[in-house]
């Protein structure tokens, strides 16, 4: 059976529900219309699997006094894709998309909170049987990678480490799933990706040419669209969602690791000895929690934008800066 939610969880989560019940101005009829998070309905989301819905359901921290929509897409690119066309409100991804999105100058979002997490299974494999044994082996091979994403990013990098440019390779644009398939066609010689892709590729016999372990910065972003932080209510429910999941995380890492392998193994179909040691390594390596934003993340992101620009794939140089915002922080710090 499991444990009862903590109560320090819920009085952390009552303060951040106080705070937006009190953040409208105006007449007290505006207050309760613009602040009432029951009539909130957040569409948020998710990449691979839904694992941001299931550790909360696992952690009986799914019972928000506000809905939550979750969609599931192949990659942080798809997200920040529907967030600019309206379709999501919230939306995770690494540091990569946000750069993209916000690249013609008008993006309707902000990057209001940082996730930090692992960055294992953020890889360059090749096919079982393949001659190809390091990042130096790629020149002029066919080479999948998701566009805009980690793996852009630490391709790029891998193969400046290595001594090549990114025109020694033939360089082909994939979809995770698109990727895996053309992998073990033979349509592509290697494959840069992230997540559930690369366990799948390892199961399927493939080898590790090149990892982006230690490229990555580790800081994954919570963008929000304009509308949710024109609205108390929505901000709130926003950062007390992102509160929750830092909160089931460390209710999994409170010996909790074995049961809820149980259900990563369900939803990714692998053995659950697998999930079970993966994620105590990803947890080991690097505790997923939330913090707010901070001149350091601002810098990060900048950082990696810059590199985008050196390979050409940004027309100009991004001040990454636009599209941040401290709206979320004092709400966040208040639900952590």
């Amino acid at each position: 059976m499991f444990a009862r939610t903590p109560k320090r969880v819920l009085r952390t989560t009552a303060a951040a529900l106080l705070l937006a019940l009190t953040a409208a101005c105006g007449t007290q009829a505006q207050a309760e219309s613009s602040s009432d998070v029951s009539t909130v309905t957040l569409r948020v989301g998710a990449t691979g699997w839904k694992n941001e819905e299931a550790i909360l359901k696992f952690a009986h921290l799914d019972d928000t006094p506000y809905k939550v929509k979750w969609s599931l897409f192949q990659g942080g690119d798809q997200q920040l894709q529907a967030i600019r066309a309206g379709a999501l409100d919230l939306a995770s991804s690494s540091e990569i998309p946000p750069v993209f999105a916000a690249a013609d100058g008008r993006p309707n979002f902000k990057v209001v909170a940082v996730q930090r997490g692992s960055t294992l299974n953020q890889e360059v494999v090749v096919p079982k049987g393949s001659k190809v044994t390091d990042i130096a082996g790629l020149k002029g091979k066919k080479v999948g990678y998701v566009q805009n994403t980690t793996a852009h990013y630490f391709l790029y990098e891998l193969l400046k480490q290595a001594g090549l440019k990114w025109s020694d390779i033939d360089a082909k644009p994939l979809l995770p799933n698109d990727g895996l398939a053309a992998l073990n066609g033979g349509g592509i010689d290697a494959f840069a990706s992230y997540g559930t892709s690369i366990i799948t590729a390892h199961q399927q016999g493939a080898t590790t040419v090149g990892s982006g372990k230690d490229i990555l910065s580790g800081n994954f972003l919570w963008s929000a669209r304009d509308s949710v932080l024109d609205s108390s209510a929505q901000s709130a429910a926003a950062a007390d969602l992102i509160a929750r999941i830092t909160q089931a995380y460390a209710y999994v890492r409170d010996g909790r690791e074995t049961e809820y392998a149980k259900v990563i193994a369900d939803a990714t179909h692998q053995p659950e000895a697998q999930a079970e040691s993966d994620f105590r390594a990803q947890q080991a390596q690097r505790p997923t929690q939330a913090r707010t934003v901070g001149d350091d993340t601002i810098a990060s992101e900048q950082k990696v934008a810059d590199v985008f620009t050196e390979l050409g794939a940004l027309k100009s140089h991004l001040d990454v800066e636009s599209f941040w915002s401290t709206e979320l922080n004092s709400d966040l710090k208040k639900a952590l």
